[in-house]
């Protein structure tokens, strides 16, 4: 399995996650998750990978969309998954992915410790 990043060329930790992947020699597979949605699925195994407590752990709860959306008092996993879905722009990025790993890269060196 190549290893991916869930990528946001917009973001700065994103490409500097990128650079660092390139840097240690990984050429990752690069999937812009804002052109190419994840499914309810991908999410959920995303979340397993990262070993989170909560899909929210995996969520940008400063972005407006989050507020306009409540969700902050949405206790049900799957009513988030369904925000993600609907509104990538909440996923944190960038998610780096290797085999059964993976880590947001915020910081950038917290991919390290799974590639």
């Amino acid at each position: 399995m190549t290893i991916k990043i869930y990528h946001n060329p917009r973001c700065s930790k994103s490409r500097q996650t990128l650079e660092l992947l390139n840097e240690n020699g990984v050429n990752a597979e690069i999937v812009e998750y804002l052109k190419t949605p994840l499914s309810a699925s991908d999410i959920e195994t995303l979340a397993k990978l990262l070993s989170v407590a909560s899909v929210r752990d995996m969520m940008r709860t400063k972005e407006d969309i989050y507020k306009s959306l409540n969700l902050k008092d949405v206790s049900d996993e799957t009513t988030l998954i369904n925000a993600m879905v609907e509104n990538p722009k909440l996923i944190e990025r960038p998610i780096v992915v290797n085999k059964n790993k993976a880590a947001i890269g915020r910081p950038p060196e917290n991919v390290l410790a799974i590639i």
